[in-house]
């Protein structure tokens, strides 16, 4: 699937009079060449994806990741530079850009040191930003990427379904996140055992749980801790960084109450939150702007006296953000094959309620990939 999309991508710069784009985007390398690292940082070691528009692919990266390159990226040529040695990273760059009109980086993610260096080779009028191209690229999701985000989902499932299964009274937080980081990486091991050839990719679940209770409700994105949940109290639980399958990434939050809710005032604001999703969602379909999704969303909530916490939801893939935002300004009109974290919710000064889930953008509406109960009755534990 990785060279389609190189082939479309050069098409794109084309069409848009780019010579040669220089590529730092770890997200953006992945969905063009099929690399990337699990360390997940870079150590002040870039790595750098040269893509001409007529001629041959270029990834320059550290040579303590050749072996990786090697056997993982679909590029023409890998050079690998080690620390210290020569002019390191920098020693290609000058020819890649040399006989170049328009050049195309991407602003908010080239890191400052390489920017730097780029600054030096060509003019400021020379660049030009490659982030809308990829981003308006990656917006609309292959079929092999749709069953990406179907998979994702069933890890999802079994994350959230084993966080609820921890939780209860005495427990400690981090025992929910040592149960639901077990469940996500078995079920992705039993997906890519039985629907993939690439053995190297990890199924082990990373990124902190995000989860609160109590009286740290209100803290978004809190982690857990060893603080003991008690009866009567809500718990949030987030997988929005966990859910993260063959580095797909969704959006999925349930909120719960141990055996009974001990202050009935957040049993109202949890409805006007699960209310603001359903409006969401039936304001979801092709041909609709981004925006008009979150005014149906944010129109419950301030209907009900409250103010909306944040946009109503963002699209994901093999980034945790990607175009379009669900959200004020946004005029995007959604199509098939989007993927969408659709959230609701209400925050108050001692209790915030949130209920998230991610969808498919179909012909006619929406395909779930995330469920779990979200009524009143199915949430106390």
């Amino acid at each position: 699937m990785f060279a389609p999309r190189m082939q479309t991508f050069r098409e794109r710069m084309t069409d848009a009079g780019i010579d040669v784009a220089l590529l730092t985007d770890d997200d953006n390398v992945y969905y063009l060449t099929g690399y990337y690292d699990y360390l997940h940082m870079e150590f002040g070691r870039p790595t750098i994806l040269v893509v001409p528009r007529d001629s041959e692919s270029l990834l320059i990266t550290p040579t303590i990741d050749l072996e990786t390159a090697r056997s993982s990226a679909r590029v023409d040529r890998i050079a690998a530079w080690n620390d210290g040695m020569g002019e390191e990273w920098r020693t290609h760059l000058p020819s890649a850009v040399a006989r170049a009109r328009r050049i195309a980086i991407e602003p908010d993610h080239m890191p400052p040191m390489v920017r730097a260096f780029v600054d030096t080779l060509v003019s400021d009028d020379q660049l030009d930003s490659a982030t809308s191209l990829l981003a308006n690229m990656r917006m609309i999701k292959s079929t092999k990427e749709l069953q990406l985000a179907r998979h994702a989902g069933e890890v999802a499932n079994a994350m959230m379904s084993a966080g609820r299964a921890a939780i209860a009274d005495g427990v400690p937080e981090y025992e929910v996140a040592l149960a639901t980081s077990q469940a996500g990486t078995r079920k992705a091991a039993e997906l890519l055992s039985t629907h993939y050839d690439d053995t190297d990719m990890s199924p082990n679940t990373h990124f902190l749980q995000i989860m609160a209770s109590g009286e740290t409700i209100t803290k978004t994105h809190h982690r857990a801790t060893t603080r003991i949940m008690r009866r009567g109290e809500p718990v949030f639980l987030c997988f929005c960084g966990m859910t993260n399958f063959h580095r797909f990434k969704l959006g999925f939050d349930r909120t719960f109450w141990i055996s009974e809710i001990a202050d009935e005032s957040q049993a109202e604001i949890y409805q006007v939150a699960l209310a603001s999703q359903k409006a969401a969602l039936a304001a979801l379909r092709p041909g609709v702007t981004a925006e008009s999704v979150h005014a149906a969303y944010a129109e419950v909530i301030q209907g009900a006296g409250y103010d909306y916490p944040f946009r109503c939801g963002r699209a994901t893939g093999f980034s945790f953000l990607e175009k379009p935002q669900l959200v004020t300004g946004d005029t995007t009109r959604l199509e098939p094959g989007m993927v969408l974290a659709v959230d609701g919710s209400v925050s108050v000064e001692t209790f915030r309620a949130q209920v998230g889930d991610s969808v498919i953008v179909t012909d006619s509406g929406w395909e779930a990939v995330t469920a779990h109960p979200t009524a009143l009755e199915d949430v106390i534990l």
